[in-house]
């Protein structure tokens, strides 16, 4: 049996949270049952034995399984009648103004059947056993309308259990289902793993062969057969490049999600980076008819990032900007420096992306409809590869309507280098 004189914090404020979904009774301490059906004689009486008496909000004013000495009128305030420990109790209902309480162990002089907290500041009256036993022996009124009270209490008390096992065997069925839905989750990222597995090894090899063959070629052919040729192995070798993008995306992906995927943070140039990029892209800028245009401030701050990946971001970002640009079209790469981090955008030409797609474009195998991307299908991984990559660094990504309304511009930022990280050729290090 607990000695425990009040709630906790953590108890007491979870009774108020309960509160809030049960009416409050409205009845006044003269409008009690019990006092409204005595007669004349009966009441003056009644009331010379009374005791009245005061709790604070939070106070026990007694605790199930102990000896029930004496029974409650409540005047003023509201208390809270539980079963059960006061970590996880079930609730059998309140107590307001005019209502009794502590009942049932006067008239059978056993144990509490419940515990009973103060809600609210609360004053009583109090009405002791052998005081009440003398009064019931003398006025059976008051006997009568005890009954009755008790009579209601117990079909309330009744309907509260019920509720109480009713609903513990619906949170029992949705544990079980939930650990059910775990297993089947767990499985399934186990068979996308070795599936995710099997198509990067059995794509490697076929990248590998070509890797060699290309090699080859460009050792072996004569110079003029090669000068004559040089465009289609371009064509070849960003062809080459970007499957290796796409293996290194579909590995990468898996590992980040699974938080297995480290990063290799190395001060770094992001202006020599993004012009690299553009650089890298005027060849198929150009077979394209697109026009690339590089927008930079004078400087940019010191960066910390994992080059090869905010590297990869920026040619998935650049393929689907080619994706959509039409023939004629521009591509802006522009960088901003803010007030802790680095803004870099894409923006392409094309016919934009419905807001209601914005989210979803970054989940995985998910590709935007129209005739553009039914011209060139990708697989749907390069900007999941580029969410979790630059979220990685601590920054974030997110897609928004071009100048105008025109095209889709998509913008990622890097956080600044801690104090004392500076970048190779940065102005810093350069004047140090």
């Amino acid at each position: 049996m607990s000695t425990q004189s009040r709630l906790t914090e953590a108890e007491f404020t979870q009774l108020l949270q309960l509160r809030q979904s049960i009416d409050v009774p409205t009845t006044t301490g003269e409008d009690s049952p019990l006092l409204q059906e005595l007669a004349g004689i009966e009441r003056p009486l009644l009331q010379s034995i009374m005791q009245e008496c005061a709790f604070d909000p939070g106070e026990i004013l007694f605790h199930e399984g102990e000896p029930g000495e004496a029974m409650y009128v409540i005047l003023a305030g509201q208390v809270a009648v539980i079963k059960g420990s006061f970590e996880m109790p079930t609730l059998l209902g309140y107590r307001g103004p005019g209502e009794i309480i502590g009942e049932m162990a006067l008239l059978e002089h056993a144990p509490r059947s419940a515990s009973v907290v103060a809600l609210e500041p609360l004053r009583m009256v109090r009405i002791h056993h052998h005081d009440f036993q003398e009064l019931i022996q003398d006025h059976p009124t008051i006997g009568q309308n005890i009954m009755a009270i008790l009579s209601s209490r117990l079909r309330t008390t009744d309907n509260a259990l019920n509720n109480s096992a009713q609903t513990r065997r619906q949170l029992t069925q949705q544990v079980a289902q939930l650990y059910t839905e775990k297993g089947q989750l767990l499985e399934l990222q186990r068979v996308r793993q070795e599936t995710s597995d099997l198509i990067v090894h059995d794509l490697r090899n076929p990248l590998g062969v070509l890797y060699g063959i290309l090699d080859v070629l460009k050792m072996t052919l004569p110079e003029e057969i090669l000068r004559a040729n040089q465009e289609l192995f371009v064509i070849a070798e960003a062809a080459r490049d970007r499957m290796k993008r796409l293996i290194d995306s579909l590995l990468d992906v898996a590992r980040m999600e699974e938080g297995s995927a480290a990063l290799t943070l190395n001060p770094g140039n992001l202006t020599e980076l993004l012009a690299r990029t553009v650089e890298f892209a005027q060849v198929n800028a150009q077979r394209q008819g697109v026009t690339l245009r590089l927008e930079l401030p004078a400087t940019l701050p010191s960066m910390l990032y994992d080059e090869s990946k905010i590297e990869r971001v920026l040619a998935n970002l650049m393929d689907n900007a080619f994706k959509y640009t039409p023939k004629n079209g521009e591509i802006c790469i522009a960088a901003t420096p803010g007030a802790t981090d680095v803004q870099v955008s894409v923006t392409d030409a094309g016919p934009g992306i419905p807001e209601a797609e914005r989210q979803r474009i970054f989940e995985r195998f998910t590709q935007v409809q129209g005739d553009a991307v039914a011209r060139r299908r990708g697989f749907g991984l390069g900007l999941t590869f580029c969410k979790l990559a630059v979220e990685a660094h601590g920054g974030t990504i997110w897609v928004e309507p071009g100048p105008g309304g025109v095209g889709a511009r998509f913008i990622f930022t890097l956080p600044f280098a801690p104090p004392g990280m500076v970048a190779a050729g940065s102005p810093e290090k350069d004047a140090a």
